[in-house]
């Protein structure tokens, strides 16, 4: 593959796009003053965005309809155990990974 400038062009405007909507609430809001309520109400994003992502890992509604796909379903309490169990997060993602390749191998 050679590179051209109007490839390095393009992969500096892909750069830009995708690091400007990144630093830019960073920028405007840093010297602003959140009140309480919204600072606690911005604290439950995360959480919300990581359980969006895990619940439509084992969850869809296709042209089929709603659907459970149940090894994944399986592998997502396996590893929410183990994540109690073990308390932490290295473990838990190895785990984790483990479960749902040994889920796919057998079944």
């Amino acid at each position: 593959m050679s590179v051209t400038p109007s490839f390095l062009l393009m992969l500096l405007g892909c750069c830009l796009v995708t690091a400007i909507p990144r630093m830019l609430p960073f920028l405007v809001m840093r010297n602003m003053k959140i009140s309480a309520p919204i600072l606690k109400w911005l604290s439950y994003i995360p959480i919300c965005i990581f359980s969006a992502l895990v619940i439509e890992s084992f969850m869809s509604n296709g042209a089929q309809g709603f659907q459970i796909h149940w090894l994944e379903l399986i592998a997502v309490i396996a590893t929410f155990i183990i994540s109690l169990i073990t308390r932490s997060l290295l473990w838990t993602v190895i785990l984790g990974v483990v479960i749902m390749a040994l889920l796919r191998l057998f079944f």
